[in-house]
C-alpha cells in the first residue's frame, strides 16, 4: 500500500512537472549589431513588445542589441545551430547562401527606400524571403535602414578619384568588394563591431553606412568628411531558423507572423525619420563636413561603378535585375 502511494505521488509530481514545463513561454532570442536607436533596434524592440502582447505567457522574447550576444560575423552560424532564433540581418551578408540577394548591393540600383518598398513588396521581392530556406533560413521580413553614404578621414570626397588607394571597410560582400575596386580603392572585409576603432586608429581610411549608423556607432567623430551619395542601400532581412520555425505551434507561429508583420510597418515608417534627424545631429556637431555632390559629381560616381553591374549580373539574374530596376518608375 505504502509503496502504491509513492508511486501515485511520483506520477503525479511528474505530471505537474510536465504541466509547468508546458507552461514556460518559449524562450525567442533576438540578436542585431547596430545600437537600440537605429530603425533596426526600434523594431526589435516593437516586436518583443507585440510578440508578448498577442502570446502572453506563452513566448519571452529577449532583445540583445550592439554585437551583446553575438557579432555580425558569427551570427548566421549562430542562428543555423540554434544559439539564437531571430536576426535582422543586413542583406549583403547572404553571398553564400544565395547570389540573387546581391541584387540589393548593386551601385545605384535604387533611387531611394520608397523604391526599395516597391521592390521588396513586389513577387519578385517576396519571393527572395524564401531564397535560403533550403540551406535552413527562413526570411520573415524586409527592415529599412537606409541609403549610403560615404565617409572618409581626408579632407576631400566629392569625385570617385578622391579615394583612389584608400582602405574602405566592408561588408561581407562580394559585390562590395567590386564596387570598391572599381573606385581605385582597397576594401577591407570587417565585423561592425570593429569598425569605429579601425578608423580612429587608421586601420582604414573609410566606410559607407547610413546617416544612422554614422551618428549611432559615432563614426563621424573619426571622419572628415561624409559625401551624401545616396550610392546604396543597407537594408535587413529578419531571418529565423526554419526548422525551428517550422516546429513551432501554429497558434505561437500565427502570433509572431502578426507581430512581425507590424513591427516591420512599424520600423520601416521610422527609417528615413530616423536618418534625416541623424543627418542634422552629425551636422550640428561640426566633426565631419558633409559634402553635398553636384549632378555631374554623381555621374561620374555612377560611371566609376557601372562595370559592377556587368560583373555580377549573371549570379543575380537579369530578369531579378530588371524587376528591381523597374521600382524606381
Amino acid at each position: 500500500m505504502i509503496k502504491w502511494i509513492r508511486f501515485a505521488a511520483a506520477v503525479a509530481a511528474c505530471a505537474l512537472l510536465s504541466v509547468a514545463q508546458a507552461q514556460q513561454p518559449i524562450v525567442i532570442k533576438f540578436s542585431h549589431v547596430v545600437a537600440e536607436k537605429t530603425p533596426k533596434g526600434q523594431g526589435a524592440l516593437k516586436f518583443k513588445e507585440l510578440a508578448e502582447k498577442y502570446l502572453p505567457g506563452k513566448v519571452q522574447v529577449q532583445v540583445f542589441p550592439n554585437s551583446q550576444l553575438f557579432g555580425d560575423d558569427r551570427e548566421l552560424d549562430a542562428l543555423l545551430l540554434g544559439d539564437v532564433q531571430l536576426l535582422s540581418t543586413s542583406l549583403s551578408k547572404f553571398d553564400r547562401y544565395t547570389k540573387k540577394l546581391q541584387v540589393y548591393d548593386l551601385p545605384f540600383m535604387f533611387e531611394n527606400l520608397a523604391a526599395v518598398d516597391r521592390f521588396q513588396q513586389s513577387p519578385a521581392g517576396k519571393a527572395l524571403l524564401d531564397s535560403m530556406t533550403a540551406k535552413g533560413i527562413k526570411g520573415l521580413g524586409y527592415w529599412h535602414n537606409g541609403m549610403k553614404q560615404m565617409s572618409s578621414d581626408k579632407a576631400q570626397l566629392k569625385r570617385p578619384e578622391d579615394v583612389k588607394g584608400l582602405k574602405f571597410r566592408i561588408q561581407q560582400s562580394d559585390v562590395l568588394e567590386a564596387q570598391f575596386r572599381a573606385l581605385g580603392a582597397n576594401p577591407q572585409k570587417m565585423a561592425f563591431a570593429e569598425v569605429y576603432q579601425a578608423l580612429q586608429t587608421g586601420v582604414v581610411d573609410g566606410q559607407e553606412n547610413t546617416w544612422s549608423n554614422i551618428y549611432t556607432q559615432k563614426f563621424y567623430e573619426v571622419q572628415k568628411s561624409i559625401a551624401e551619395t545616396n550610392h546604396g542601400v543597407i537594408d535587413y532581412m529578419v531571418i529565423t531558423n526554419a526548422k525551428w520555425w517550422d516546429g513551432l505551434p501554429a497558434d505561437v507561429r500565427a502570433g509572431l507572423t502578426k507581430a512581425m508583420d507590424e513591427a516591420t510597418a512599424y520600423a520601416n515608417k521610422l527609417a528615413d525619420d530616423i536618418n534625416q534627424r541623424d543627418k542634422k545631429l552629425i551636422a550640428e556637431a561640426g566633426k565631419a563636413k558633409i559634402q553635398e555632390l553636384s549632378k555631374d559629381d554623381l555621374a561620374a560616381w555612377r560611371k566609376a561603378m557601372a562595370p559592377v553591374w556587368t560583373k555580377f549580373e549573371n549570379d543575380i539574374g537579369k530578369d531579378l535585375i530588371a524587376a528591381a530596376q523597374k521600382s524606381n518608375e
